[in-house]
């Protein structure tokens, strides 16, 4: 399930952004803003809901010794 704050990345290949990951910041009608952050710059785009996927991350944990 794709909430706010989620990570997702762009499963469209005609899609400009494409394999890009970015965090969801707001879903509305079955559309999708999700903000890209790179190096210096910043960008909000519009997605279908179903040009995106679920990024699962996982935490990392130190082994203890």
């Amino acid at each position: 399930m794709i909430l706010p704050g989620a990570t997702v990345r762009v499963k469209n290949p005609a899609d400009t952004y494409y394999r890009y990951e970015g965090l969801v910041q707001r879903l509305t009608d079955g559309k999708v803003a999700v903000l890209f952050e790179g190096g210096n710059w910043d960008k909000l785009v519009t997605f279908r809901l179903s040009e995106l996927e679920l990024v699962e991350t996982i935490a990392g944990r130190k082994k203890a010794k």
